[in-house]
């Protein structure tokens, strides 16, 4: 008997085009397909076949889920794990894994889009700008019931003035603003995607000192990245990689 490893695989961000080849494929040979709900859509489950057993985790505990994935695994099913976004942002990968390797099975991870590259994407923007950002921090805000490690918090973060992509926070907007004007100042400017890439995905602007007010007005608890950052402004300097005066690999650049 053939067991065929369980695959994890990112769905992407929502829309059912933004899934892989690669993904879309695998889920198109899934015998199993165990999803959570509550973030990928029904419209990605379009790419599996009809026969293909489909569950829904998010109204179980890991141990459920994971245990009918071993079950179907050792029955010789391909199973296959779908992932919102990319598998390794806040995925709860390494505990499935670690329960994997104690059931003597074998697992393999498909990269997905995250979030937060579609947000940027609706936004316009670029998250690196010449002169003004040259770093992403991908983080979230601390909450009650999720205490930030020693060196994360966002008071140490904004120090960085790097680009900030907030996960997970769209409920403390007045506590981000309180860890970030300090470093970012009230004027720095904001975008919020919520359900990025969806079909009612909504795209709002606003600054740093009207975060939580623009949550609460737009009624946002959930599914919304927030980025923050001076790079917003799309005011930085020119690239010197299509500049005709630098030289480099590929081109030798000109006077003047």
């Amino acid at each position: 008997m053939t067991l065929h490893p369980i695959l994890f695989v990112g769905a992407g961000p929502g829309d059912p085009e933004l899934i892989t080849l690669k993904g879309a494929r695998l889920l198109s040979e899934a015998d199993v397909v165990v999803y959570a709900g509550s973030l990928v859509p029904d419209a990605m489950l379009t790419h599996c076949r009809p026969d293909c057993e489909k569950v829904d985790s998010a109204p179980l505990a890991l141990e459920q889920f994971m245990g009918l994935m071993v079950e179907r695994a050792k029955a010789s099913k391909r199973v296959l794990r779908l992932h919102s976004g990319d598998s390794s942002i806040y995925g709860a990968t390494a505990e499935q894994t670690k329960l994997l390797d104690a059931e003597g099975l074998a697992w393999s991870i498909v990269p997905g889009v995250s979030s937060f590259q579609a947000a940027a994407a609706a936004l316009g923007a670029e998250l690196t700008l010449p002169g003004v950002s040259q770093s992403v921090i991908l983080t979230r805000t601390e909450g009650r019931s999720t205490p930030m490690p020693s060196g994360e918090k966002l008071e140490e973060l904004g120090k960085t003035g790097a680009t900030l992509c907030l996960f997970l926070s769209a409920t403390l907007g007045q506590k981000t603003q309180d860890a970030l004007i300090p470093h970012y100042g009230a004027d720095c400017p904001v975008g919020i995607v919520v359900r990025a890439s969806w079909p009612d995905e909504k795209v709002l602007r606003t600054t740093l000192g009207e975060l939580e007010k623009t949550i609460k007005a737009e009624k946002i608890t959930k599914q919304a990245m927030i980025i923050i950052g001076r790079a917003l402004t799309r005011e930085g300097e020119q690239s010197k990689l299509y500049d005709k005066t630098f030289t480099h690999g590929f081109r030798r650049g000109v006077k003047g």
